[in-house]
């Protein structure tokens, strides 16, 4: 190679006419001197083919182009070198991706995107998937079928209600989709697609439920046929016996269950949802508004509503949907599809909570295509069903019954499932008690059964505090939360107080009758009145006594508190009588007395004509379960306790009166000092009886409250004294009584004396003794 150079050189400098041992090789002469020599330009290839000429001082070599390579392995050489091709789809793995094909050129390669891909940006190498589900004018895989893409490929899927002919469920462009007969194929398997009574009809790609007169699909049209029970809008006794709301609810939802058997056989469903529960509610508060509604019609109104909700649910639009009104409150879940749903199901509002799922509400049955749930508040209907506990049983604590109270609202729980007498899954139901201060109490949980009453089979309670319980019911129907208040505990003490207290007060009463009917001495107004009051006082103690607590016969335990009410409004009446006395003694002065007959008109009638009035208007209020007393319920103990109010006021003024008048008799300069301090006696009697007698009925009040036993003791021990302490009073303390019975006591205890000391003892002492009980005789009409 080198002796090749060599001579070309000299041939060079041959031609040129030059020496060439002027310069050395690679180097020229010019202008005398010698200049590099650029052999890539001056020699023809010195390179050849698939290579690169680099120059240097006296010299030069060769490289391979890109794509090329030495096959003897050096990189650089000179004239001698041959450069061969490199082969980069083998040379190098995967030098064009995955998803390319790589081909080998003389000197390069190229890549070409495999089938189902592109080359994006004109980048050639650089592949990216073909949707062609996207990209294609034509559909791939017909009307009939979805396509799916996938990474350089896609595959199709026949839609719901066609098959592939081949019978594939994924294929290509070769895949043809045609109808499934799904009423020929539930009746191979001898399905019901339409229920017994509907009628499947195929259409392309689909079918439909054609439903007879009085059966329903509610507008879905692949859903089984429903039979529409309109007959349980209707009332079997007669719309007469109703209130007038009820029977405008069955009528109502009577004729749209009608309506809606009539456009499911003509195939149409028109009927709105949302505006036929509008109606209802509207319709529902119309019932519970005027009042108190009777058990039998607390049933129907409740069966209606609930029958009601059942019909309106699946024509609903939405699947939630809540409306409400001043008296009620309904929230209605509804879940439509062709498979059964499931998951929880949960309602709250103010008064309650429900918590249960999609299984229990649309139960295991035959599935319909929709399920329904709905939770139904009444806010003022455990003002009618407050009486009806006759199946509330096993509530007794140490062998006395307790006395049942709704304390909660009353809400109905709704599902679609038609078996709801016996769950499989349990129903939790939170009730919000009416008041938030019984914690101690004892709480049941109730449901309303067919019977018209409550009862607490099958629901237990699961958790309760002060202000909420929590029901777990096998069973859906009306709930509420009973509250079983006991009556406080007669201990031991109290009914030896009572007793003992009644017996001293029944005989101090008989000494006082006799006192004030025999004492000539004391005789007059004043002696009459509280002769009288007396005897009311001694009658109702002794009724007391007998009868308080003997509540059966019911009529029995009536007349024993229609006496009881007659003769304690007869003590207070002649209070007032003597209170008018007073005020008389003190403002007439003179002709102070009052007619005994005005006297027993006012004393006997006024207590008469109140007891008459009252057991008029509202006879069951006479005798409670406890005791045979007044009834507190609607407010007719007032029938007791307002005539008691007004005598203790108008007394009240009568006394203040009399206090003033007799302060200005004794300033005055010539005050009759007997006359007035024998009023003042009376007036100070007579407020302290009407403090005793008042007071007792004040503590009487407060035993409303519980677990009250201080103001269980003193309502006793003034109840049952009130006679001794009248005795005290008009007797004991009276200076002419105490005379009367000193001379009583005399007679006795003393020997009887002999005729002739009678008729020796002094004229004139006797006269003066005669002169003396007459003055006293006449004492009170000198007043």
């Amino acid at each position: 190679m080198g002796l090749q150079k060599d001579l070309i050189i000299l041939g060079l400098m041959f031609m040129l006419g030059k020496c060439f041992s002027d310069c050395g090789i690679g180097y020229n002469t010019k202008n005398n001197k010698c200049v590099d020599m650029d052999e890539c330009k001056e020699l023809p290839k010195p390179c050849a083919d698939n290579a690169v000429c680099l120059n240097t001082n006296g010299s030069y070599y060769c490289q391979c182009l890109s794509g090329y390579h030495n096959s003897r392995g050096g990189f650089n050489f000179t004239v001698d070198g041959q450069c061969l091709d490199i082969n980069e789809c083998t040379d190098h793995n995967n030098i064009c991706g995955h998803v390319a094909i790589c081909i080998n050129l003389i000197g390069s390669y190229s890549c070409i995107c495999k089938s189902g891909y592109k080359e994006t940006d004109g980048n050639p190498g650089n592949c990216i998937d073909i949707d062609e589900c996207q990209e294609s004018n034509i559909p791939r895989c017909g009307e009939h079928a979805t396509c799916f893409n996938t990474n350089g490929s896609y595959y199709c899927q026949c839609l719901s209600g066609y098959q592939n002919i081949n019978r594939g469920v994924n294929f290509t462009v070769d895949g043809q989709c045609q109808d499934v007969d799904e009423c020929l194929e539930a009746e191979k398997k001898q399905e019901e697609l339409c229920g017994k009574k509907g009628t499947c009809v195929n259409v392309d790609g689909n079918y439909l439920c054609e439903c007879p007169e009085g059966y329903t699909n509610y507008g879905i049209e692949r859903a089984p046929c429903s039979e529409l029970h309109c007959d349980s809008f209707s009332n079997g006794s007669g719309a007469a016996q109703l209130p007038e709301g009820l029977a405008d609810i069955l009528s109502m939802m009577r004729n749209s269950c009608l309506a809606l058997s009539n456009q499911s056989a003509a195939g149409e469903t028109k009927i709105d949802g949302e505006a036929l529960l509008e109606k209802l509610l509207t319709a529902t508060e119309d019932v519970l508004s005027p009042g108190l509604l009777e058990d039998k019609h607390v049933s129907g109104l409740l069966s209606a509503v609930e029958n009601s909700i059942l019909l309106i649910g699946p024509q609903l639009k939405g699947n939630n949907s809540k409306m409400e009104t001043t008296k009620t409150e309904a929230e209605i879940a509804v879940q439509r599809g062709k498979t059964r749903p499931t998951g929880p199901v949960h309602f709250n509002n103010e008064n309650a909570a429900v918590d249960t799922d999609w299984t229990t509400a649309s139960g295991t049955g035959t599935y319909s295509g929709f399920a329904l749930a709905a939770l139904l508040t009444y806010k003022n209907l455990e003002e009618s069903v407050n009486r009806s506990f006759e199946e509330i049983k096993g509530l007794q604590k140490d062998g006395v019954d307790p006395s049942i109270q709704i304390f909660s609202k009353v809400v109905s729980v709704v599902v679609s499932n038609p078996s709801t007498q016996h769950l499989d899954r349990a129903v939790n139901i939170t009730l919000r008690h009416l008041q938030s201060d019984f914690a101690d109490e004892k709480f049941v949980c109730a449901y309303w059964n067919e019977k018209g009453a409550w009862s607490t089979d099958g629901c237990y309670l699961k958790y309760s505090n002060a202000s909420h319980t929590v029901c777990s019911c096998n069973h859906l129907s009306s709930f509420a939360v009973l509250m079983a208040l006991y009556p406080m505990e007669h201990t031991f003490g109290l009914l030896l107080v009572t007793k003992l207290g009644l017996i001293i007060s029944l005989l101090c009463l008989i000494l006082c009758i006799l006192t004030f009917k025999f004492c000539r001495s004391i005789q007059g107004t004043r002696t009459t009145i509280h002769l009288h009051l007396c005897i009311c006082l001694f009658v109702a103690d002794l009724i007391f006594l007998a009868g308080i607590s003997q509540t059966k016969p019911v009529g029995g335990c009536r007349f024993v508190a229609a006496m009881l009410h007659l003769f304690f409004l007869g003590v207070f009446t002649w209070m007032l009588l003597e209170g008018v006395q007073l005020y008389r003694m003190v403002v007439l002065v003179f002709n102070a007395t009052i007619r005994p007959l005005y006297l027993f008109i006012a004393g006997y009638g006024t207590p008469l004509v109140i007891v008459i009035i009252s057991a008029i208007i509202n006879p069951t209020g006479y005798g409670t379960e406890e005791h045979c007393w007044l009834s507190t319920k609607d407010g007719f103990i007032w029938s007791f306790i307002g005539p008691v109010c007004l005598i203790i006021f108008v007394n009240v003024f009568f006394f203040i009166i009399t206090v003033w008048k007799l302060a200005q008799k004794f300033t005055s300069l010539n005050p009759d000092l007997s006359k007035l301090h024998k009023i003042k006696a009376f007036t100070v009697t007579a407020i302290a009886q009407m403090c005793i007698l008042g007071l007792m009925w004040v503590f009487g009040s407060f035993l409303f409250e519980k677990d009250n036993i201080v103001g269980a003791y003193i309502f006793t021990i003034l109840n049952s004294l009130q006679g001794a302490l009248v005795f005290i009073m008009h007797c004991l303390l009276s200076k002419q009584v105490r005379e009367e019975y000193a001379r009583f006591l005399s007679c006795i205890c003393k020997p009887e004396k002999r005729y002739s000391d009678l008729t020796s003892t002094n004229p004139s002492s006797s006269s003066q003794s005669q002169g003396s009980r007459s003055g006293q005789h006449t004492g009170e009409s000198k007043i």
